[in-house]
């Protein structure tokens, strides 16, 4: 549940974006930028949030009335080992202990709904966090520290998979199926592609946090579009706007799992956010990666 700082939007003196240069990074700049919302980028070229001296380095470089927005991680595609956690949670110390030092205006943390487990179909800010595999568990420690020993105000925001124009991950979804479409004219589902999830369009992602930063907001909250679809559904709708293009099953290796949102939350937060129907979402997305 998120609790609101101000009754109306008011703009943040500025904003220090950590994580900068990644998909959800860069378009959070780019709309801050248009909106000529003072912005400071930081990318790991410029503090590697992971390194012993971060913290100082970061300290120097923010301003007690900043909005800081904290997106750096290592995502599953760089590892998903040990010292791939224990270097997300070198980040968030530092963060942690600049934060605190200079008493910030405000905190964001984009953490992720892998804090949740797969044996519980509908998802709620009241289901309980109880990740199964690592980078849930680095996620849900960044939670926990941030909140313990930040000291700022403080909100969490646990997004679904984000997906649209700009994707750096290519992970399982419409941004690998539309590549896969694209380049090969073929798309590779795991089994028959029957899971349902959860996809939010890189625009309405951002819509999210610049809600969070206009009314101060603290607490917890799901981001989600609160419509699942199937990857098959996924794969199909791209092959229809792509003629020739062939979606091929698997050997199904693991069990199918499905997830859901209840975005009750959301919109009571924020009920004037609307997120983008996945048609128009994966349809802008082949238009990006076409022009390529």
């Amino acid at each position: 549940m998120l609790t609101h700082r101000y009754r109306d939007d008011q703009t943040p003196r500025r904003v220090v974006v950590l994580g900068a240069g990644g998909f959800l990074g860069r378009s959070l700049v780019r709309s801050l930028t248009n909106a000529d919302v003072e912005v400071l980028p930081l990318g790991s070229r410029e503090i590697d949030l992971s390194e012993p001296s971060a913290a100082a380095c970061l300290s120097e470089r923010l301003r007690q009335d900043d909005a800081l927005v904290f997106l750096s991680a290592l995502t599953p595609d760089k590892g998903r080992d040990s010292g791939v956690l224990m270097r997300n949670l070198a980040m968030a110390r530092s963060v942690s202990a600049a934060a605190s030092k200079l008493k910030l205006a405000h905190l964001v943390y984009a953490s992720s709904d892998a804090v949740y487990p797969f044996s519980t179909s509908l998802i709620g800010e009241g289901t309980a966090a109880a990740p199964a595999e690592l980078y849930g568990a680095m996620h849900r420690t960044r939670e926990i520290l941030l909140t313990q020993e930040a000291a700022v105000p403080l909100a969490v925001l646990r997004f679904t998979a984000i997906y649209g124009p700009g994707d750096t991950h290519n992970s399982y979804g419409p941004n690998r199926f539309v590549r896969q479409a694209l380049d090969t004219g073929r798309i590779d589902l795991f089994g028959h592609g029957e899971e349902a999830r959860d996809h939010l369009f890189i625009a309405d992602a951002v819509a999210s946090l610049r809600a969070v930063l206009a009314r101060g907001s603290t607490g917890l909250i799901n981001v989600a579009s609160g419509t699942s679809v199937t990857f098959r559904q996924i794969a199909d709708r791209i092959a229809a706007a792509q003629p020739g293009v062939v979606v091929a099953a698997s050997e199904r290796k693991n069990p199918i799992t499905h997830r859901h949102f209840d975005v009750s939350e959301m919109l009571a937060a924020f009920p004037k956010l609307r997120t983008t129907a996945m048609a128009a979402g994966i349809a802008s997305t082949i238009e990006a990666l076409a022009a390529r």
